[in-house]
């Protein structure tokens, strides 16, 4: 069983910002394989399915990103999920907007979500989709202003490919060697 989190806010005034687009995957993934997320449970929203002929669990932390690390522990200690099987989407303000990075383990970046994940879990071992949100073009403010703005219209073109190039990745680690997987997605 793998389980599968998108980072991200609750609220519709966060629905299109650039620190949600792990939720947004996550939605259109649920959508294509016919998952709905909507079970309650400790501060997330869950769906259970299949995916790609294994048992998923797609979660959306309801704690605000930020502390997303105690929803996604709960979640796994309850379903005795383990860290190697944690697949974990967020935005990543090092990556030019499309750029899409596989990663295991290592350090947090910085990105708060992350790191509380890693210390709830006291382990890094999990499997990151990076997402990239930066954009050269709009002049960048401070990291949590500019990841709450909305993406721009012209940008919202690209979120269709963005999504789809994402799912695209977690269709290959469930399918394949996640070794396989990181070369693939790097940069």
């Amino acid at each position: 069983m793998k389980l599968i989190v998108g980072l991200g806010n609750p609220g519709d005034k966060y629905n299109n910002n650039r620190s949600n687009i792990g939720f947004k995957i996550l939605d259109v993934i649920a959508n294509n394989i016919g998952i709905e997320i909507k079970t309650k449970k400790k501060k997330s929203l869950i769906g259970r399915g299949e995916f790609e002929g294994d048992e998923v669990v797609l979660l959306k932390p309801q704690t605000f990103s930020d502390l997303s690390g105690e929803s996604v522990l709960y979640i796994a200690s309850f379903l005795k999920i383990q860290v190697k099987d944690i697949v974990l989407i967020h935005e990543d303000l090092q990556l030019e907007l499309g750029q899409i990075v596989v990663t295991k383990g290592g350090e947090s970046d910085g990105h708060p979500g992350v790191e509380s994940v890693s210390v709830s879990l006291r382990s890094p071992n999990f499997i990151r989709i990076r997402i990239g949100v930066r954009n050269s073009k709009y002049v960048v403010k401070k990291r949590e202003e500019f990841l709450r703005d909305d993406f721009e219209p012209m940008e919202n073109l690209s979120l269709i490919q963005i999504i789809n190039d994402a799912e695209a990745a977690i269709r290959s680690i469930s399918m394949g060697d996640i070794e396989e997987v990181i070369q693939k997605y790097h940069l």
